[in-house]
């Protein structure tokens, strides 16, 4: 059964005006995200990736920002919305989970009142209905003696339990969209799996859309069933989970896969060589030529647009398929 389109984003831009010229933050991707399927951005810190999560949201003011292109949800242009109809978007038909809960969570409320507020501006519960929610859905997502916990302040928690007090706030208005943007980076190891096994149980049993963001190529890959691969604005490897970590294409996608520290090996680490460009004066033609061990003539001239090297895997690279 074909599942319905619940988030299409088309030639999306993001363009910031500084005194020193136009950073182009999102340069012109595209992408789409179907009922219950999750779809990972990955990439280096400004690649682009959170800017492109809070466009959806229409967290990004304008000006400084300006916007190109369309991002469809549930058909609809957000970018063409006012703002009382975003209102009535945000945490409620789409969530966020950000990757730092103690900036995240009001330090003078209790977590109880900051989940309950939520319900009651978005379904106009009563008191004690949104309050019985709240108990339930701290229960959901594996806080303990949750009735007792309502009264408690977020610094009274760990780092794993607020992130899990974030997540129940953004799954309590039962959203059919969510974004979590690194939820799990501040958090250690066994937490961190904690995290990444309930939102994945989660967004099964509620069969909602996804997008998860991470700098870590292997943990998108285990959370999402498509990913992006991003790098200064620009997707340079779109496809099947499976299909890119088995077979990466794009020599920045094997260079991200080659730099992750591996089991049992004590050699030192293979790094990218160099830094993300300028996303003001970026260079021509290819942005990650400067970086590229397979760098030609044309990849330093002409811009590689997308093109289908295999079912549901695109790349756009010169030097690849040429």
């Amino acid at each position: 059964m074909e599942k319905n389109l619940l988030l299409e984003v088309k030639d999306l831009e993001v363009h910031f005006r500084l005194r020193r010229g136009m950073l182009k933050a999102v340069d012109g991707i595209s992408f789409s995200v179907k009922e219950g399927e999750s779809f990972g951005l990955v990439g280096e810190s400004g690649s682009g990736k959170s800017v492109t999560a809070q466009s959806i949201l229409r967290l990004i003011s304008s000006p400084p920002a300006s916007f190109q292109g369309k991002i469809l949800f549930e058909g609809e242009d957000v970018l063409k919305k006012a703002e009382k109809e975003m209102l009535s978007i945000r945490g409620k038909k789409i969530s966020m989970i950000f990757q730092e809960s103690i900036s995240s969570l009001n330090p003078v409320y209790t977590i109880g009142e900051q989940i309950l507020e939520t319900l009651r501006i978005h379904h106009n519960l009563k008191r004690k209905e949104a309050l019985e929610q709240t108990v339930e859905m701290l229960r959901i997502v594996g806080i303990s003696s949750s009735r007792e916990r309502l009264n408690s302040y977020p610094h009274e928690f760990s780092g794993g339990m607020r992130q899990r007090v974030c997540i129940a706030m953004a799954l309590s208005c039962q959203p059919s969209f969510l974004i979590a943007d690194e939820p799990t980076t501040f958090l250690d190891v066994t937490i961190q799996k904690q995290i990444l096994d309930l939102l994945k149980g989660e967004i099964k049993r509620r069969q909602m859309g996804l997008i998860f963001i991470s700098h870590d190529l292997i943990i998108v890959g285990q959370m999402c069933q498509r990913l992006g691969v991003m790098y200064a604005g620009n997707l340079l490897e779109v496809g099947n989970s499976l299909s890119i970590l088995q077979n990466p294409q794009h020599p920045y996608t094997i260079g991200l896969i080659n730099s992750r520290p591996k089991r049992g090996e004590k050699d030192d680490l293979h790094p990218i060589r160099g830094m993300v460009c300028s996303l003001i004066e970026p260079p021509q033609g290819c942005k990650f030529h400067p970086r590229c061990n397979y760098v030609q003539k044309p990849c330093m001239e002409e811009t590689p647009k997308l093109k289908t090297i295999g079912e549901d895997h695109q790349i756009a690279c010169h030097a690849v398929g040429a």
